[in-house]
């Protein structure tokens, strides 16, 4: 909200997509639950059509996006820039702490965690009472073989994005930011407020 422009989840877009039930949907499911990565033509797709929206005018926050670099390159030929690329560097092991604490109440969408954000009632849901989940991508398994693909195909986009920021340094300038990641939400969300242009 201090930028007065959405926040684009890719996470958010992909759980809209099972909870439909679609096909596709239930595909991204299949995908998501095996620790592997959706498809780059159906995230460019789904991205694309969620920018073509009049909130995203004025510009956007991208969550998760992109994450190989077939899919940054689709940004580009469809030019579009990024003014700053942050990237938010946290231990392998903070990682799987995070993810595989977080409990979802699954008719609803609620989050907690059990460090974090604790249930009043443990696992149990604060509205409905009923007993929360552990989705089946939040399981450590799952989160160890993510991170793995992390490093195969998500990482050279580090590489990418250093050699990209230096080619179109005269054209569009793009800043990449490394943001140490660990501490509070709000100690690393000062860290990324102290790099970026006060806009308000």
């Amino acid at each position: 909200t201090r930028y007065h422009i959405p926040h684009i989840s890719t996470g958010d877009i992909l759980r809209e997509a099972i909870r439909s039930n679609s096909p596709l949907g239930r595909q991204v499911k299949d995908v998501i639950d095996a620790g592997k990565l959706v498809s780059d033509e159906t995230m460019i797709a789904l991205i694309e059509r969620r920018l073509s929206a009049d909130d995203c005018k004025y510009g956007f926050l991208l969550d998760g996006f992109p994450r190989t670099i077939p899919q940054a390159d689709a940004l580009i030929q469809r030019e579009i820039y990024m003014d700053y690329l942050i990237n938010i560097v946290v231990s392998e092991n903070e990682i799987i702490r995070r993810i595989s604490g977080r409990r979802v109440d699954q008719e609803s969408g609620r989050t907690y965690h059990i460090e974090f954000n604790p249930p009043k009632i443990p696992n149990h849901d604060d509205i409905s009472r009923k007993p929360l989940i552990q989705r089946e991508d939040d399981k450590e398994d799952t989160i160890r073989h993510r991170l793995a693909v992390y490093y195969s195909e998500t990482k050279p986009l580090l590489d990418y994005y250093h050699d990209l920021e230096k080619v179109l340094a005269h054209e569009f300038p793009m800043k990449y930011l490394e943001i140490n990641g660990h501490g509070t939400v709000e100690s690393v969300r000062d860290r990324i407020f102290s790099v970026l242009p006060d806009l308000n």
